[in-house]
């Protein structure tokens, strides 16, 4: 299995035929039985997700987030975790090859124009990032608008601010083809920073690693809670079509 960023195990998703018991680490941790520590799950792609207690949910895991990571719960399917550890101990995702490509490209399957589609996934694959996932933080930004231009002064479809374009290299901040690639360089080093830890990266490019850095996850903005959800919420909804559209193939 391709080990790019999958977000999709992030979200809720459909139920798998995976019994409770198969759940790597143990049993249900119910409310209350244990002090409100952060714990690490660690996923099979080898990205990570903090949380505080875990249930079991039919064929899934229930992840209570950590309070710095946002409120309430993710469920992931219980064959797709590794296992769970303490969070000073967890292990760091393993980095892929530069010539690691998606498993599913993306084109076909995003609302945007071919060129920008293809723009997208040249570079995110060079940046072993799921297209989709670029794609969900530029239809977050700036609705696919290349000439965008917020309030702040960001520009461009994944908004970059000129001193942020400027440090990752960016000339022509309105260029579509360089913005993908700051955008995409800087979203590379976050998950970097933050040990494939998705939703602080999104926090962090929305807010700034400052802020996150002081919460210790997702600052407690409304902006920024709704548009880690709002990314998150689109990702995942891009690969269950992906999944629907290819389950009839595979019969």
């Amino acid at each position: 299995m391709s080990r790019l960023l999958n977000l999709f195990f992030f979200g809720v998703l459909l139920a798998a035929s995976v019994s409770a018991a198969n759940v790597p680490g143990g049993p249900v941790t119910p409310p209350g039985d244990e002090p409100e520590v952060c714990q690490v799950a660690v996923l099979r792609n080898g990205f990570t997700i903090q949380y505080v207690r875990r249930e079991i949910a039919g064929p899934a895991a229930r992840l209570w987030l950590c309070a710095g990571a946002g409120a309430g719960y993710v469920e992931i399917p219980s064959e797709q975790i590794e296992g769970f550890e303490p969070r000073q101990t967890a292990v760091p995702p393993t980095v892929p090859a530069e010539t690691s490509v998606p498993e599913k490209p993306a084109s076909g399957l995003l609302p945007i124009p071919d060129p920008i589609t293809n723009v997208i996934a040249s570079v995110a694959s060079r940046y072993r990032i799921d297209p989709d996932f670029v794609a969900s933080v530029a239809m977050a930004e700036s609705g696919f608008n290349p000439a965008a231009v917020s309030p702040k002064g960001a520009r461009g479809l994944m908004q970059l601010m000129p001193q942020t374009a400027a440090s990752l290299g960016v000339e022509n901040v309105l260029d579509p083809t360089a913005n993908v690639e700051g955008g995409t360089k800087y979203l590379r080093q976050l998950l970097d920073q933050y040990q494939g830890d998705a939703v602080k990266a999104l926090a962090a490019y929305n807010a700034g690693p400052g802020r996150v850095e002081q919460y210790g996850g997702v600052p407690p903005y409304r902006e920024t809670r709704a548009y880690v959800a709002r990314i998150i919420e689109d990702f995942n909804r891009k690969k269950q079509q992906q999944q629907s559209t290819a389950a009839p193939a595979e019969k």
